[in-house]
C-alpha cells in the first residue's frame, strides 16, 4: 500500500511525548479504520499501542478524540500523542506468551502477529521482551545484546507471526548467533500470495537494499544492496492466490515480502509491498460484501512455521515449528471451498534444477 509522503507528517517533539498532525490527503485511505491506518502510516507503533492510545483519548480528528474504529474521511486532521517512555531498563509484562519448548538454555516462542520483538524509542511496551521478563525475568534472559534486547538472536516482522528462538544462558549466545551468522540455522516459512505463481520451485537471488527515499522499506538494490537468497516450493494452488513454502538462505531485513513481490507475487495484505491491506470472507468466496463487514485476514499472510537449529548444550539438531495460526488458517479453509484446482506440473526453475531441487 503506498504510504503518504514524509512532508504529510509533521513531528513535533515536546517533553514526555511526540506529537503528530496530519492531513489525510489520498482518498484511497477513506473508510479505513483508524487502528489500521495509523500503523500503516507508523510501523513502529503497533495496532494494540494504537488502540490504547485512543483509549486514552491521545488520537483527535478534528480536534476531538477518536475511538480505533472511526473511519477516516479525506482532509481529516489527526493529531497522534504517543508518549515517550525514559526508561533505564525495560519492564516486565503481565503478557501470554506461547511457548513452544523451554529448557535451562532456550526458549522457543511462537510469537502472534501485531508484536514487536524487542523496545525501541518510543515503543517500549507490549514486545516480546517485555512479556518474557514477566515470564523468566531479565537475570535469566542473556544480556549478550544489553537489556533492550534480552535474550534476542535474531527477529520476526510485527506482522510475521510464528516460531522465534530466544537464549536464556549467555554461555550458549555466541555459538547460536554465529550459527545465523554462517547459515546453518534452516528456516521455514509460509506464505500466502497473490496471483499463481509460475514454476513449482525457484530460488530467488536478488540483492536488497534501502528503500530510495523511505529508510523503513526495503527494496531490490542492484547498486548497494546487500546479498540475498530464498528457495520457494509451491505448496497449494487456488488460482488468484498460492500457498508456498519460503526458505530464506540469507536473513535480510523484510526479505521473504521483498523477493516474493519481485517475481510478481507480492503476500496477501502486506500494508507496505502490496496494495490491499487485508482479505474480506465476500471477496474469496466471491460473494456481495455486507456493510460493516470485518477482514478474515488484517496483516501480512506470512508464518514462520519451522526452525531448526544445533542446541549447542544438547549436543544435537533439534527442530520445532508453530502450526498456521487461526487467521491463515481460515484463509486457506475458504479458499479450499471454492473446489479443486486443476494441476498442473509447472516445472522447476534454472536455478532450482542447478542446484538439485
Amino acid at each position: 500500500m503506498p504510504q503518504e509522503t514524509a512532508q504529510d507528517t509533521t513531528p513535533n517533539t515536546v517533553e514526555e511525548k511526540n506529537v503528530y498532525e496530519f492531513v489525510v490527503k489520498r482518498k484511497m485511505y477513506v473508510g479505513r479504520r483508524l487502528d489500521k491506518y495509523l500503523p500503516a502510516r507508523f510501523p513502529q507503533y503497533t495496532r494494540s499501542l494504537i488502540q490504547r492510545l485512543a483509549k486514552a483519548g491521545s488520537i483527535q480528528v478534528g480536534g476531538q478524540p477518536a475511538k480505533s474504529s472511526y473511519l477516516i474521511k479525506y482532509r481529516d486532521v489527526i493529531t497522534l500523542d504517543v508518549p515517550v517512555v525514559e526508561e533505564d531498563r525495560v519492564l516486565p509484562e503481565d503478557i501470554p506468551v506461547d511457548i513452544i519448548y523451554e529448557d535451562d538454555y532456550v526458549i522457543v516462542v511462537n510469537k502472534p502477529p501485531d508484536m514487536v520483538v524487542h523496545p525501541a524509542a518510543g515503543n517500549m511496551s507490549g514486545t516480546l521482551v517485555n512479556a518474557l521478563l514477566f515470564h523468566v525475568h531479565l537475570q535469566n534472559l542473556s544480556p549478550a545484546n544489553g537489556p533492550m534486547k534480552a535474550g534476542i538472536v535474531h527477529r520476526l516482522d510485527r506482522d510475521t507471526s510464528g516460531v522465534i528462538l530466544v537464549i536464556k544462558d549467555a554461555s550458549i549466545h555466541n555459538n547460536i548467533a554465529r550459527q545465523f551468522s554462517e547459515r546453518t540455522v534452516n528456516k521455514e516459512y509460509l506464505a500466502l500470495v497473490i496471483g499463481d505463481v509460475e514454476l513449482d520451485s525457484d530460488i530467488i537471488e536478488l540483492p536488497i537494499g534501502r528503500q530510495i527515499g523511505n529508510r523503513l522499506k526495503m527494496a531490490v538494490r542492484h547498486d548497494e544492496g546487500k546479498e540475498a537468497s530464498s528457495i520457494y516450493e509451491v505448496l497449494e494452488r487456488f488460482g488468484d492466490f498460492t500457498l508456498v513454502k519460503v526458505m530464506p538462505r540469507t536473513g535480510r531485513t523484510h526479505q521473504i515480502r521483498i523477493h516474493l513481490k519481485a517475481i510478481g507475487h507480492a503476500i496477501v495484505a502486506d500494508v507496505d509491498y502490496s496494495r490491499r491491506d487485508c482479505l474480506y470472507r465476500s471477496e474469496i468466496l466471491g460473494e456481495k460484501s455486507e456493510p460493516g463487514e470485518e477482514p478474515v485476514l488484517d496483516r501480512q499472510a506470512l508464518h514462520a512455521y519451522r526452525l531448526e537449529f544445533y542446541h549447542p548444550e544438547l549436543k544435537k539438531r533439534v527442530s520445532f515449528q508453530a502450526e498456521l495460526p487461526e487467521d491463515m488458517e481460515t484463509v486457506l479453509k475458504l479458499l479450499r471451498q471454492r473446489g479443486p484446482v486443476v494441476k498442473k506440473n509447472r516445472g522447476r526453475g534454472l536455478s532450482a534444477r542447478r542446484k538439485g531441487l
